[in-house]
């Protein structure tokens, strides 16, 4: 402990340098921090925010692709939704091999064109099935065939049909085939840096399975973003909550139903020469459709009667 006393010309010479400004005193408290690479295009913060509709999107897509591919496959089919994230195009279209299966497709009236890409093993196991194999994972990977290929273009239009039919959910789109390529060199969808979305949804079954993407651009997607952002999705909640109580409330709502038997035209002279008893001819007889107003505004067109000693308008059609 001796060792440790200052002397008193440590001590002196300590106060000075304090005096000074030369000895920090609050060092100690100081933190050592270091700076993170955050890169805003590949969090899927992003994501989960702006897009938050599109999950969705995903679960019903998964739900009709489970139907669809159980019926034309004749087996059970399990699909799931996987990830979702965001990354830059070249990195999304360098993860895939040569042969895979590449369809581009557009989304109107959103600008831009997206991609459905199917791993060749997945391909192979499904046309195997579907023509009354087991759907076995092949052993070596190749090129595909022309009959294989129009199989492959069969299998696209139906799931794009049921990929039209989840959007549905949150905004309406119309999905054609634009192209189909094999190679991933030869897909040009994005430039390099640009950001793309990477939906993966997993096929099983038993026998085989694989993994089926869905890539669209950021900048496709830009333009309704407010419409699958969290927020849309609340308020557009808090709509639906209201259309029951209003529907309810339409019910008890009082409205004026005029039955008109018919109609003629006559002179001012004519109306003040008429006296009681006189006769006015309309331009509908009893076997005639007459029209049945809602409020003034016509909606059916009836047949004039009598039930049980009350007149009464038989509805024949909507007007």
């Amino acid at each position: 402990m001796v060792d440790q006393i200052l002397t008193q010309e440590e001590i002196d010479a300590l106060l000075s340098a304090m005096n000074k400004g030369d000895v920090d005193l609050n060092e100690q408290n100081k933190e050592k921090t270091e700076a993170v690479f955050y890169s805003l295009t590949t969090q899927n913060i992003i994501l989960r925010d702006q897009f938050c509709a599109l999950e969705e999107v995903y679960d019903k897509f998964s739900t009709l692709m489970n139907q669809m591919l159980s019926f034309t496959l004749q087996r059970t089919v399990e699909v799931e939704f996987v990830s979702a994230k965001m990354v830059k195009y070249q990195q999304f279209i360098g993860e895939f091999s040569s042969p895979t299966s590449f369809q581009i497709f557009t989304m109107h009236p959103l600008i831009g064109s997206a991609l459905l890409a199917i791993e060749p093993i997945l391909v192979f196991s499904l046309i195997d099935c579907m023509f009354g194999g087991d759907g076995k994972p092949t052993t070596t990977v190749r090129d595909f065939t022309l009959i294989e290929e129009r199989i492959i273009k069969k299998i696209t239009h139906e799931i794009l049909s049921k990929l039209e039919e989840a959007w549905d959910t949150v905004y309406r789109i119309k999905l054609s085939l634009k192209k189909t390529e094999t190679r991933p060199e030869y897909v040009h969808l994005l430039a390099p840096d640009d950001s793309i979305i990477d939906i993966v949804f997993s096929i099983k079954a038993e026998g085989f399975t694989g993994n089926m993407h869905l890539g669209i651009s950021y900048l496709t997607l830009e333009p309704i973003k407010e419409k699958l952002s969290a927020k849309y999705l609340q308020k557009k909640d808090m709509e639906r909550r209201w259309d029951s109580q209003l529907q309810k409330l339409l019910h008890d709502t009082p409205v004026t139903l005029i039955a008109e038997l018919g109609r003629t035209t006559k002179t001012v002279r004519h109306l003040l020469d008429l006296h009681i008893n006189d006769i006015i001819k309309l331009d509908k007889g009893p076997e005639d459709l007459i029209t049945i107003s809602v409020d003034h505004v016509p909606k059916f067109m009836g047949y004039p009667g009598i039930i049980k000693g009350n007149r009464a308008v038989e509805i024949a059609r909507l007007f």
